[in-house]
């Protein structure tokens, strides 16, 4: 970690709005503290996940990856990330072999301290699965020092699930409500440029870091905290005190 307290993020977002939904605030966070954060998206959701785009008469499959593009890219640069596509696919989405290493190559080219990702089991949508397994099993790869000599291994970066849409059904167990109280009209904005192909999903996600900062403030965070996204750890953190 070259600084600790503005650690850099990278989040591997299965479709082209995932890390707007649901990390848009983590994101915009770490960008105003300094962080690096990228995006790495493995699909455009160009199939199951742009219902408003194929409700537009003519619409066509690469005019619809087009559009999540240009709006996912938006998105990102309102937050301050920078982004990349992989276009890997949407129901289903496929990671081969080459895609997988080009993930541990963006890793080790970023080397990121913090990873954001999907659960581990979303019944409803397999896609973020796949996603999340990819996300374990490239940084597995992107630490070993044996692999690709030329470059330089990925640390002991903490992978944080961020919140699925049911968590209930997908086994989700926050251990971690981050306020974004400072940055949640910097994150709305960014939802909303990606309303064109969702816009059922804007209120929903804005109505839920409002319930998250009712429950931060329930678990000791002071009374300004208005909103909040949750995020699940993977691994053991490391301290030198009971907390």
């Amino acid at each position: 970690m070259s600084d600790t307290t503005t650690p850099s993020v990278l989040v591997v977002s299965a479709h082209a709005a995932d890390f707007v939904w649901r990390a848009g605030g983590a994101i915009a966070l770490s960008a105003q503290r300094g962080s690096a954060v990228h995006v790495a998206c493995l699909s455009f959701g160009e199939r199951g996940e742009s219902q408003g785009l194929w409700k537009q008469e003519g619409m066509t499959l690469e005019r619809v990856k087009q559009t999540r593009r240009e709006q996912a890219s938006a998105a990102a640069g309102v937050l301050g990330a920078s982004i990349e596509f992989l276009d890997l696919g949407d129901y289903p989405l496929r990671v081969d072999e080459t895609a997988q290493d080009r993930v541990v190559a963006i890793m080790r080219e970023r080397q990121p301290d913090v990873l954001l990702t999907h659960v581990a089991n979303d019944p409803y949508n397999r896609d973020h699965n796949l996603a999340h397994e990819t996300t374990l099993l490239t940084r597995m790869v992107a630490q070993a020092n044996g692999h690709d000599r030329s470059t330089t291994p990925l640390g002991a970066a903490q992978v944080l699930q961020f919140e699925p849409h049911q968590p209930e059904v997908c086994g989700f167990a926050p251990d971690l409500l981050l306020d974004i109280t400072p940055v949640f009209d910097v994150k709305v904005k960014a939802m909303q440029a990606m309303s064109g192909a969702q816009g059922h999903l804007l209120q929903y996600y804005t109505d839920l870091g409002a319930r998250r900062g009712v429950q931060a403030v329930r678990n000791g965070a002071p009374n300004t905290v208005t909103h909040a996204e949750a995020y699940q750890r993977t691994f053991p953190t490391v301290g030198e005190e009971l907390r």
